[in-house]
């Protein structure tokens, strides 16, 4: 276990619509950390599955949970509003259908800030289908080339000072997939100090919206592209075309 850092209150923002099935076990995890000073924010887009009944009773069992149930425009809309209501001094998103790796995940980020020169924190994921191990993605330090070559953290475990997103600014809410990867070339770009921690720090459950089918995936590369373009990133397509090939190596990576 770590040593509890009590001046560094964590933000953890989860975004939930219909997610009835598997809120319940990202919510736990949460609950389950060691570390103690954390500030769990959930905003729910109107579910009408009954994924509002099961947050409103963790919220009433948990005096750190704050919650808001209303209509949004989508994902990054649902993340800003997260983001506005934070109020600790790091920032970081668990979706409603992942999950902490394990009950240290938030005590091993909160240490890495310990170093108050560093501003983002991220590790390695996991994607998992049910019990099923499909691939790791395994990141590495960040170094001022790798953007150029389709690098990015995996955003789940991406973890920010709040400061960053003061001077940054919000996720972009015209993208429809790809404003994480945005969001990661607005920060990576601007140089600031970041930590890798080579440990799986989430459990992703596969099937996401940029993955779901053909037509997503295209959307995504395209909307990839021109983030690149926007922040005046890399090589174009070149770049997205990196960026996809480093998914094979992924594969191999199961543990």
């Amino acid at each position: 276990m770590h040593k509890q850092n009590k001046y560094m209150k964590i933000s953890i923002i989860t975004i939930t619509y219909n997610s009835a099935k598997t809120v319940q076990r990202a919510l736990d995890s949460v609950q389950n950390q060691h570390y103690s000073d954390i500030e769990h924010i959930i905003v729910d887009g109107a579910s009408s599955d009954g994924t509002r009944e099961i947050v409103e009773k963790y919220a009433a069992d948990h005096k750190n949970v704050r919650y808001i149930s209303e209509p949004d425009k989508g994902i990054y809309n649902a993340l800003n509003k997260g983001i506005q209501m934070a109020t600790g001094d790091v920032i970081g998103f668990l979706h409603s259908d992942d999950m902490l790796y394990s009950s240290d995940s938030i005590g091993k980020i909160a240490a890495s800030f310990e170093n108050e020169s560093v501003d983002v924190v991220y590790g390695d994921l996991q994607y998992c289908h049910g019990d099923k191990v499909i691939r790791r993605w395994r990141s590495n330090a960040f170094r001022p080339l790798s953007l150029k070559f389709g690098w990015m953290p995996p955003h789940p475990t991406v973890y920010v000072r709040r400061e960053v997103y003061e001077q940054v600014g919000e996720y972009d809410e015209w993208f429809h997939i790809s404003a994480d990867y945005d969001m990661m070339l607005r920060i990576f770009k601007r140089g600031y100090q970041s930590y890798y921690i080579p440990e799986v720090l989430v459990r992703m459950e596969t099937g996401g919206a940029s993955n779901k089918n053909t037509k997503a995936r295209l959307s995504k590369t395209q909307e990839d592209y021109i983030a690149l373009k926007k922040n005046n990133v890399g090589a174009g397509y070149l770049t997205v075309a990196f960026k996809q090939l480093r998914k094979i190596r992924q594969f191999l990576r199961k543990s």
